[in-house]
Formats: structure tokens, sequence, C-alpha cells
């Protein structure tokens, strides 16, 4: 059968409330973002040309509203999309430190994403995708994380390549401990990981990161693994094979937000243009300087899910 989906993502729909200077009465000004991981990568799909869906919950408010909007604005398909009635959506207040690094707050005790049930998965759109991406955000509370199983078993058993980033965000957490036991079921199940430099050091007990790679491809059976590495670029290991890509630096730089969906939906766009094979180290080269280029131009933006780079900004700053 054909494909309708390249590619359908599950997980946190959200408002990030972000900085956006002061009042005239010196109080932070806040400014409403649509945010959550999974969309984003699907933002930075869509400028690639490519078809994709999502899977979540939000709540039936004034902000999961605007959500609802900017998701369809962007060109994801909303055809999964819940509203719950009781729950409100989830809210997180980014601030931004020195350097551009964040540090979050949410309002998520409940959130309507956490609420999203195994009989409200839209079955059809897990027929027809390419590849099914999700995090570890949807396996924080016992309700979607059924979801997001069941999501996972119905993409394999379609035929999708399996993609997932931990997304690590430790206040969500009960215990890391119960971070760790998810995030490994996430591990069990992919066929393409990324992880950024902190998680894999947290999670394989390695402060290198090709020994933090050997453990985790001793364990699993992962294909391709992807390690962002913040203003040191990248790595891609496939096989035996690892290759580094330079990151580019940007002095426009205001924050980090959205970088590494950025990078993470680049690199499924090269997958879905390849296939997912054994690459070569030119081709490993050539997808992780594309997916740099990507996130260091999103660093140059407030937000991210409306305001991923075209396709012709990348080529133009490869250049």
């Amino acid at each position: 059968m054909n494909k309708v989906y390249d590619v359908v993502a599950l997980g946190e729909l959200l408002i990030d409330f972000t900085e956006n200077g002061t009042s005239a009465q010196g109080n932070p000004v806040l400014e409403a973002n649509p945010g959550g991981a999974p969309c984003n990568v699907l933002a930075m799909l869509n400028r690639l040309g490519h078809r994709t869906g999502f899977i979540g919950k939000i709540g039936q408010d004034m902000f999961g509203t605007q959500l609802e909007q900017a998701l369809k604005e962007v060109g994801i398909s909303t055809e999964g999309l819940v509203k719950d009635e009781k729950i409100h959506t989830t809210l997180a207040f980014v601030h931004t430190l020195a350097g551009g690094d964040r540090d979050f707050s949410f309002y998520r005790k409940p959130g309507a994403d956490m609420m999203l049930t195994e009989s409200e998965i839209n079955e059809e759109m897990l027929e027809g995708c390419r590849i099914f991406h999700f995090g570890s955000l949807s396996m924080t509370d016992e309700i979607c994380r059924s979801a997001t199983k069941k999501a996972i078993e119905l993409a394999k058993k379609n035929g999708s390549i399996v993609s997932f980033d931990p997304n690590l965000r430790e206040p969500l957490w009960e215990s890391l401990d119960a971070a760790r036991e998810q995030i490994d079921y996430g591990m069990s199940q992919c066929d393409i990981l990324k992880i950024s430099d902190n998680e894999i050091q947290w999670f394989t007990g390695e402060q290198d990161y090709d020994k933090g790679v050997a453990y985790l491809q001793s364990r699993y059976s992962i294909r391709l693994i992807l390690v962002s590495l913040g203003r040191e670029g990248s790595r891609a290991y496939m096989g035996g094979r690892c290759v580094q890509a330079a990151s580019f630096h940007q002095q426009k730089t205001i924050e980090t937000t959205g970088a590494g969906d950025t990078f993470c939906a680049c690199v499924l766009h090269y997958v879905l243009e390849h296939g997912l094979r054994e690459y070569t180290q030119e081709e490993m080269e050539e997808m992780l300087t594309f997916a740099n280029a990507a996130a260091a131009l999103v660093t140059t933006k407030k937000g991210a899910l409306r305001v991923m780079p075209e396709k012709g900004e990348i080529e133009e700053l490869l250049k």
C-alpha cells in the first residue's frame, strides 16, 4: 500500500511561554509560543516537503485552539489530535540562561497531553506512515504510556521505521529511575535514536561518547545513533562507523529551543530520501552537516514550531 504519511509523531503539544523583554513596570513579558518536541520535528519535515501527522491531546481551551491552528498553519495533519474537555492544555515556562541554554517549569499535574488513551489512537494514521517518531514525555504517566506503547506496536506491525528522542525533562518524572526505565523501553523499540550529549552520559554512565554509544549498541539493536553535541556539532554512529560534523556558529543566536528537534527532523528527511541502509562516511557527513546547519538557523529565532528554516536558507548557509 502507498504510505499516506512520511512521518507520524506522537507526544506532547504545549505552550512554551518564553521571555520577550520586560514591561514598563519592569515585569518579564512572556510570549505564548506553540511548542512540544514531536511537532517541532514535524514542522521542520513539512518545510522539507514531507507529509506529516500528529497524534496527541490538547485541552478544549484558548491554548488548545491556538495549538491546533498552529499545526494547520505549518501543514501538520490534525486528524490524530484529540481534545480533553476537563483537563487544560499543558504549559511550560522557559527561562533562557546566559549562552542560550534553558530552564523549564511545567504546569502539567495533569496536562491534557498526559491523558491520551489507547482507544484515542488514530490507527489508520499508523497503517500508512513510513516513520513513526516519539519521545519519552508521553511515557511519564500510565495513561499516555499505554497509548504510546500501543502506537509503537501498531507502527512496527505495519513496517514503519521507529525513531526515538528521549528528550529528558527531569521535573516531569517521579524519579530519574522511572525515567531510565521508560527510556530503556524506548531504546529497545527504535531503529533511529537521537540523544543529546548530557543524556547519553546520564543514561550510560560513560563520559566518553564513543563508550556510551558502544554500551547502547551492546544492549539494543538501534541501526542509527545520533548524538547532538551543542556547540561541538554532532556525531552519527552506524554499524562500526562514527562520523562527526562541526556546528555552524551563528552571531545572532537567541536561544536553543527546537535546535535538537530541527536536527532530528533533518536526519529523518535524509532517511526518507535515501532509505535506512548502511551509509558511507561521505553520506553520514552530508546528513550531519545539513542537519547541523538547520539547527543553527533555528537558534536565531524565537520559538521553533512556526519559524523552522526553509530548505533554501539551509543551502545558503552550507555555501
